[in-house]
């Protein structure tokens, strides 16, 4: 056995690890970490969320069987790869999607099935408290779902005795405590970041507005204690190792950190929780969060404000659409090889065409590209048609056509942050990058770069992700010293010695960027019209 493979299992058995969980919308992961904070050991569960009378949920036995196979087949790799039964973990912390709506009454019985971030049902409500609060509250937030509720005249609403997000209730079954990150309470209820705390003028506002209900709670007697990073949030207890691991081997007392929301944990994993920091992550999806040194000056429907899990502000600008209509373009270009009985090497494919876009003119020569699949709330639409569009005297040629996709794919996204860096003049030292549009080498970084106007770094290790982050957070709390901040651990424990690959913008991409930026909002009527007319 080399020295590492020893002094890994010696971690193991003296509990020198910690253990994240985190419930994706396809997957729910577990991650063990060693006194290194490098993963040793991982263990999965993919699912899917239904549809149910009109409501996207999960039930309880979907979570609960989740879980315990995420666990069962975590400790299984530890077995296999270590031969150690694991008995006990230094620290644990469960992370999940944020926002939505689990209500419970006295008894803990769920009212009403769980009401998933992904459902758009709450628009009335959301509305109504954007103007109370002049704060935005998007439909997903767990008080937009409850003030829908009470508009809805829902019978359930008078038995509410807890109100939580899907990590708050894993973390209350396993704990008995009924507390939440800071992180995921902000996709509940606005937070005072100087309180770090629910919004106490906003908490007092939405009681007055619901006190003719005559409702037998209070908005705090039902929400979870907020705590931050690296606080106690309670222990593992007999019933909570026993629904964890159903082989009964796990041994309750554990020290349990404060259940985090997926925006938290990314942050963790990206080693972005510091002020003048943020992160991007680009996938089919995209959203960027910025941590901001103060308030903004006025609330945006374009930006969620959140917190990090140590209660620093966050404006998060989210989008639903980024490489899908990117990567529908790329299967042509596949399928045409194919048609000419070429090999097709798909890593090859996306790098010839990326670096081929660098070669395009800075605006893409007049071409422009709506990437919509879906609808796209940052400009207003709720649905969405790819669409390519140019004059006949656009510069139309391959580079052209491949960059105005690859800005297409970042085009709402830099609309949202415009908001931030131009009209609120927030500043910004890095932007981390991750997800797949940052695979091929420099070519995404450089247009998220121009995009934003600021620097973007991509890390060679995007670790395992939330899963990882949450478990970050655990050995946070168990292994912190007096006064360490979760940055400085982060910056000096975690991540100490990686180097990331740093780009700066290119002054003349990022004028090219805001010249097409221009011709797209400009174009936005095309877009609508071709909603309107492709039924």
């Amino acid at each position: 056995m080399s020295r590492e493979m020893s002094l890994i299992k010696e971690d193991i058995v003296n509990a020198k690890t910690a253990l994240g969980i985190e419930f994706g919308s396809t997957r729910i992961k577990a991650v063990l970490i060693d006194s290194e904070h490098a993963p040793i050991a991982s263990g999965s569960h993919e699912w899917e969320n239904r549809l149910d009378n009109g409501v996207w949920t999960y039930t309880l036995e979907d979570i609960w069987t989740g879980l315990q196979d995420a666990y069962t087949n975590l400790a299984a790799d530890v077995k296999a790869q270590y031969d150690v039964t694991l008995t006990n973990i230094g620290a644990i912390g469960f992370s999940a999607m944020m926002h939505g709506y689990m209500a419970f009454d006295k008894e803990g019985e769920l009212l009403v099935p769980f009401r998933t971030w992904r459902n758009t049902m709450t628009g009335e409500a959301a509305e109504k408290l954007f103007t109370l609060f002049d704060y935005n509250i998007p439909q997903r937030w767990s008080i937009a779902h409850l003030y829908q509720a009470i508009l809805n005249g829902e019978e359930h609403v008078k038995d509410i005795a807890y109100l939580t997000t899907l990590a708050g209730y894993i973390h209350w079954k396993m704990t008995g405590v009924k507390a939440l990150g800071v992180g995921d309470a902000s996709g509940m209820f606005p937070i005072d970041p100087k309180t770090k705390d629910y919004d106490q003028t906003m908490v007092d506002k939405f009681d007055a507005l619901v006190e003719d209900k005559k409702f037998p709670w209070m908005l705090r007697d039902i929400l979870p204690q907020v705590l931050v990073a690296g606080q106690s949030a309670g222990i593992l207890t007999e019933e909570g190792a026993k629904l964890l691991d159903v082989s009964g081997n796990l041994q309750a007392g554990i020290p349990v950190c404060p259940a985090e929301g997926d925006a938290g944990t990314g942050m963790a994993a990206t080693n972005s929780v510091k002020q003048r920091t943020g992160n991007v992550s680009a996938g089919t999806s995209v959203f960027a969060m910025v941590v901001l040194e103060k308030e903004l000056s006025k609330a945006y429907p374009e930006l969620d404000l959140v917190t990090t899990p140590d209660g620093s502000l966050v404006a998060m600008a989210h989008c639903n659409n980024c490489t899908s209509d990117l990567n529908a373009w790329v299967n042509i270009f596949k399928e045409f090889m194919q048609a000419m009985n070429l090999p097709v090497d798909m890593n090859q494919l996306f790098g010839t065409l990326y670096h081929k876009a660098m070669e395009g003119d800075k605006d893409c020569g007049g071409l422009m590209a709506y990437n919509y699949f879906s609808g796209e709330p940052v400009t207003g639409f709720e649905e969405g048609r790819p669409l390519f569009a140019r004059k006949p005297d656009s510069k139309f040629n391959l580079a052209n056509f491949m960059r105005s996709h690859l800005y297409s794919s970042l085009a709402t996204l830099k609309i949202g942050m415009d908001i931030l860096f131009k009209q609120e003049h927030v500043e910004l030292d890095e932007l981390m990058g991750h997800g797949g549009l940052f695979k091929t080498k420099g070519v995404g970084q450089s247009i998220m770069a121009a995009a934003a106007n600021v620097p973007v770094t991509c890390m060679e290790t995007a670790g395992e992700g939330g899963a990882w982050g949450i478990a970050l957070l655990a050995a946070y709390m168990k292994d912190k010293e007096e006064g360490e901040t979760l940055d400085a651990y982060l910056n000096n424990k975690v991540f100490a010695g990686q180097e990331g690959t740093k780009m700066n913008p290119d002054p003349a991409d990022v004028a090219g960027f805001d010249e097409f930026i221009k011709g797209y909002v400009a174009g936005l009527p095309m877009e609508k019209a071709a909603v309107e007319s492709m039924r």
